[in-house]
């Protein structure tokens, strides 16, 4: 696809101080003269990790809450809280915003700092002298991360400059990058984690747990193939996985995200985030928490989407009352630890909750509970809790899709997803299911499974309708319209599929950069 498209990939600091200088200097020191040893290498990595869990109380990053404001607030589960006071947030949730929101700008340009960062290892580390083993790791690691932040990019804006090494110049016209057909993107991304996959290790030792392993890699391309629509390589590698051994579920669903048992043997790869450590906790924590509550400082700025349905055992017929929460079946064990309807003051012994709508006996409001550490009182945004990037549940329920996919409801694709069902406490699928209705069952499934781990708006955007032909059939429109967002039907027809492209990325483009259909 040859189309006049560019990027100026320029820190915002960056971008101003250039505006300000009067002197053109053409290039400057490059990070092959800062980086000369073994600690150096790894310390290059490491900075490369840094969008997992860099951010604090003022500065949001995407595995530690932008994802949650800057996207799936646009969705139908999740949604602003009265905490949430952002006028650029609140409009982005009911899909009225436009290419100068903030949000679409911090997700690209924070997206592309860590890029920098993954570019600058890769590009140095094979010139220090040291281990070879360590060093085909560090690369490995930082090809993984490089994979998983252009994977979010391309499935956000689609086509995006794909910019594999650090750009050392400060001339304008060669930080003017043309962007890149999303095929294009992806088979870099598949490239890198394919390479990922064969220099990372199964495991570490304890001081290095966190960190990208081969089966990480694989998990996440098998992920990436299950986007594209690749079933065969999809299914594949899933299979490696799962295979693998190394891995399986948690026979107690809370332990998933608990910080006494994270980095267990389902999660496959986590954004890593410590309690009581002076800012690198999980401040999607007090995000979820009523405020007012004596003894615990809290936003309440994330909520569930509520709406209305049709409801005969109601009073009046209606069910003032509705949210993913109550999509989930009798004895399911998940709900109880993906909300909570009260909370316990540490200060008084009492519990604090809401009622919502009296004609509905008993029915309070949920809240999310995923990031909870017991361990804090008082502070929450210092929550040890990690965010779940990909773990072995999701592995299963993406080789369950790819095989019905492929070929159709058989057992193996039953055998996977009805391993989720049941440690959560439910009956298995039943027989006799058609590729749809097991489609189905499978959406749902990844819906109550992963509620408020970043994952809902990606899926939204890829799900299939009855047809099974492709994507962007409705299901987005549809989806958001059942909940009350008729923004999602205005407009040119699949506009809210892509992100608007950042318009001060554009107007710092001197016209080369254009933007998506329909923004």
């Amino acid at each position: 696809m040859n189309r006049s498209k560019y990027l100026i990939i320029l820190s915002a600091i960056g971008l101003a101080s250039c505006a300000k200088l009067t002197e053109s200097p053409a290039s400057f020191i490059p990070a092959s003269q800062f980086y000369k040893t073994q600690a150096d290498a790894v310390a290059a990595v490491t900075a490369a990790y840094s969008l997992l869990n860099a951010g604090s109380n003022s500065i949001q990053t995407p595995y530690n809450t932008l994802f949650n404001t800057g996207m799936n607030f646009m969705g139908d589960d999740e949604g602003p809280g009265p905490g949430a006071t952002n006028a650029d947030v609140r409009s982005q949730a009911v899909l009225g915003h436009s290419s100068t929101g903030l949000r679409v700008l911090q997700i690209w340009q924070q997206h592309y700092a860590a890029i920098k960062k993954a570019n600058i290892a890769i590009d140095t580390i094979p010139s220090i002298s040291f281990d070879a083993t360590l060093k085909a790791r560090l690369i490995g690691e930082t090809k993984f991360l490089r994979a998983l932040y252009y994977f979010n990019l391309v499935r956000l804006y689609g086509d995006v400059p794909l910019v594999l090494h650090d750009q050392t110049s400060v001339s304008l016209s060669d930080q003017q990058i043309g962007r890149s057909a999303a095929a294009t993107v992806y088979a870099q991304i598949e490239k890198d984690l394919t390479e990922a996959a064969a220099a990372l290790p199964a495991t570490y030792g304890s001081a290095d747990i966190g960190r990208a392993t081969t089966g990480a890699a694989k998990a996440l391309l098998s992920k990436v193939y299950l986007t594209e629509g690749k079933w065969q390589a999809s299914i594949t590698a899933a299979d490696g996985v799962i295979a693998s051994g190394t891995y399986k579920l948690l026979t107690n669903y809370p332990d998933v995200f608990l910080p006494t048992t994270k980095n267990g043997v389902e999660h496959i790869f986590s954004a890593q985030f410590k309690s009581n450590s002076l800012g690198q906790g999980n401040n999607q924590a007090p995000r979820s928490v009523l405020t007012g509550i004596p003894g615990i400082v809290a936003s309440y700025a994330d909520q569930t989407v509520f709406y209305n349905v049709t409801d005969a055992t109601k009073p009046d017929g209606i069910d003032h009352f509705f949210s993913v929460y109550k999509l989930y079946t009798t004895g399911d064990k998940r709900k109880t630890e993906t909300f909570v309807t009260r909370f316990l003051s540490p200060s008084t012994g009492l519990y604090y909750g809401k009622l919502n709508d009296p004609k509905i006996a008993g029915d309070s409001v949920p809240f999310f509970n995923k990031y909870w550490d017991p361990s804090i009182v008082g502070n929450l945004s210092e929550s040890g809790a990690n965010v779940p990037i990909i773990r072995y549940a999701e592995v299963l329920l993406i080789d369950a899709e790819a095989e019905n996919e492929l070929n159709g409801p058989t057992l193996k694709a039953y055998t996977a997803i009805n391993q989720i069902r049941i440690r959560a406490g439910i009956a298995p699928l039943i027989a006799g299911l058609s590729q749809d209705q097991f489609r189905q069952a499978v959406y749902l499934e990844r819906r109550l499974e992963f509620v408020f781990e970043y994952q809902r708006w990606f899926d939204l955007i890829r799900e299939k309708d009855p047809s099974g032909t492709g994507y962007k059939h409705g299901i987005l429109e549809a989806s958001l319209l059942k909940v009350g967002k008729t923004n999602v039907s205005k407009g040119v027809a699949g506009k809210f599929y892509l992100f608007p492209v950042p318009q001060q990325e554009i107007d710092n483009s001197n016209g080369k950069l254009t933007q998506n259909p329909g923004w």
